[in-house]
């Protein structure tokens, strides 16, 4: 399946302010970069992800090692300019999950953010222009990967507790927004 990131993003209506000024870097950066989906591209470069909720309500959070910090999931596109399935790879990459109704592939949310300077890695200081999906299971069968600390299922309440960053807690609203309107659906 074709993923064409600029159609898709035109497509997408953003949940805040914050979000509807995201949306005009990415596509501005889209439309005036090279290499876009690249580490090589060192002013910035795509970066997608999932956040992973069960048909409970409940949401898979990954405790991240490098980051050290509880985060949804998610990584570089290296080179994939199919955003979607970057986000599936890296989903099983980090937890070994590769089962999911991936509702129809439509962006969730999109953030940018400043990636501070990485001496070791002698990365200059950039940006992620991150997309992310919402990915539903059916069965919460996980494996924790090199790069988490921890991986664990938690309830919106306790993800309320553990999710720090405004765009994680952007999401969590709008996946306890999604849960509820399905269960509503379910019931009728």
């Amino acid at each position: 399946m074709k993923f064409d990131l600029i159609k898709e993003l035109e497509e997408y209506t953003p949940k805040d302010e914050m979000e509807i000024e995201d949306k005009k870097k990415i596509l501005k950066f889209l439309k005036t970069n090279e290499n876009c989906y690249s580490r090589t591209n060192l002013k910035g470069h795509i970066t997608a992800g999932a956040v992973i909720m069960h048909e409970d309500g409940d949401l898979l959070i990954n405790f991240h090692k490098i980051l050290k910090k509880w985060v949804f999931f998610g990584g570089h596109s290296d080179g994939e300019t199919n955003t979607l399935n970057v986000a599936k790879r890296e989903v099983a990459e980090e937890s070994g999950i590769t089962e999911y109704d991936d509702l129809g592939g439509k962006i969730f949310d999109v953030e940018v953010h400043l990636i501070p300077e990485n001496k070791a890695k002698k990365e200059p200081e950039h940006y992620h222009y991150d997309i992310q999906f919402l990915f539903i299971v059916n069965k919460k069968d996980f494996k924790i990967s090199n790069e988490s600390i921890n991986i664990k299922w938690v309830n919106i309440k306790e993800a309320r507790q553990l999710l720090t960053d405004k765009d994680q807690i952007r999401m969590l609203n709008k996946a306890s927004e999604i849960h509820k309107n399905r269960q509503i659906n379910n019931s009728i």
